[in-house]
């Protein structure tokens, strides 16, 4: 995911809709709200952490995949949810994750050897 969103430290890109992805992984702004209260702490702050906080941003975007999985039950829904409540755009967003999978880790990365290779060495 973090190849789809080829964000950047300090990123602020304003969205359609008015929001702006925020930092490396562009987590979205319309989180600040839900996380600041979740954290106790001030809007404003959290915002900033997320821009300019690569951990933080990183935490949270793990924070809000492992939640869609958890709600989802499904690796590649989280990964779509991730970065849309529509389901059209989910399955997009997906496929794109998984072309950058197999950039970064070759073609066969989702071949049944690979993946029966992934079972056996945990």
């Amino acid at each position: 995911m973090r190849d789809q969103e080829a964000g950047w430290i300090g990123a602020e890109i304003l969205n359609k809709d008015g929001s702006h992805d925020l930092g490396p992984l562009q987590i979205n702004s319309w989180w600040v709200p839900r996380i600041a209260a979740l954290l106790s702490r001030r809007e404003n702050e959290v915002r900033r952490w997320l821009q300019f906080d690569p951990c933080f941003n990183a935490e949270v975007a793990r924070w809000i995949f492992l939640d869609a999985l958890r709600t989802s039950g499904s690796y590649w829904k989280a990964v779509g949810i991730y970065h849309s409540p529509n389901g059209a755009r989910q399955r997009r967003y997906a496929a794109l994750v998984a072309v950058h999978l197999q950039k970064r880790f070759g073609a066969d990365v989702f071949s049944r050897r690979a993946i029966d290779g992934l079972r056996t060495s945990r």
